[in-house]
């Protein structure tokens, strides 16, 4: 069934703004305790994930000049995250520390994704940050309570190294990336940006006895009604460093997303129904 949006679109910004206010309405009332970006005043010299992503690839025939205004953007959220730490029993909330990208702030226009199209927007490209974010958390003992996937892929793998659907996806205020600290150790978020790559790294106050490792099974495309999708699943390791003997296995989420771009036939595998 499509959404009413997508048969009217002109009720879009009413529904944004309808669920911006009921998101705002319910964090009133939340009894979550939110990290707020304070200057480390102590070290945190135990590294959980390091992660770095390229500024610049081929997305399509998407416009260049769309991923420069990106790193723009990027700097400025990037700066209001930069040096949070997650104490035991906070949460983390994209949202909650970045606020709404606006001119005003210095944001420009970058690329965003809109039911499977490319359109321009002001604050456009910061998806990245949430994508770095997300994959250092899943590294680490922190529990992600929300986090979103794109319905849709949009790009064919250009420089890809991360399993397909392994990103997060925001949309300010109620399309949030939010983790929470359950344990009694406190955890440093540390972001910085090269001439070619958004690098990050969470740290921790104490050592921390599991690395984890993140894949993928089961990934396939598929054709459904003469729609193609593309699916996969996501599983975490927990690995005890002492032994390196895996000593769970998590799963983490299915993914299916409508591919929007040419996948050859060879590829893909068709369903009747």
């Amino acid at each position: 069934m499509k959404r009413i949006t997508h048969v009217f679109p002109w009720l879009t910004p009413i529904r944004i703004f309808q669920k911006r206010k009921l998101r705002h309405i319910q964090s009133l009332f939340s009894h979550k305790k939110f990290s707020v970006n304070k200057k480390a005043s102590k070290d945190y010299p135990y590294t959980n994930k390091k992660h770095q992503s390229l500024l610049r690839r081929k997305l399509g025939d998407s416009d260049p000049k769309l991923q420069e205004n990106k790193i723009t953007n990027l700097k400025i959220a990037s700066n209001a995250i930069d040096g949070t730490v997650i104490q035991p029993g906070e949460t983390f909330s994209f949202w909650k520390l970045v606020g709404k990208t606006s001119r005003k702030k210095g944001y420009i226009e970058g690329m965003l994704l809109s039911n499977g199209q490319v359109i321009k927007g002001v604050g456009g490209g910061i998806c990245q940050l949430a994508n770095l974010l997300y994959w250092m958390a899943l590294h680490t003992p922190l529990q992600v309570v929300e986090r979103h996937h794109h319905s849709f892929d949009p790009f064919p793998d250009e420089g890809r190294v991360l399993p397909f659907g392994s990103g997060a996806g925001v949309f300010y205020n109620y399309v949030d990336l939010q983790f929470f600290n359950p344990t009694q150790q406190s955890f440093h978020i540390k972001l910085l940006l090269t001439d070619n790559h958004l690098k990050g790294c969470i740290s921790s106050d104490y050592y921390w006895p599991y690395s984890y490792h993140v894949l993928e099974e089961n990934h396939y495309f598929f054709e459904k009604k003469g729609i193609i999708y593309r699916t996969n699943d996501i599983y975490r390791e927990v690995i005890d460093k002492t032994t390196g003997n895996i000593i769970e296995k998590e799963f983490i989420m299915h993914n299916v997303s409508e591919v929007k771009y040419k996948v050859k036939e060879s590829k893909v595998f068709k369903i009747d129904s």
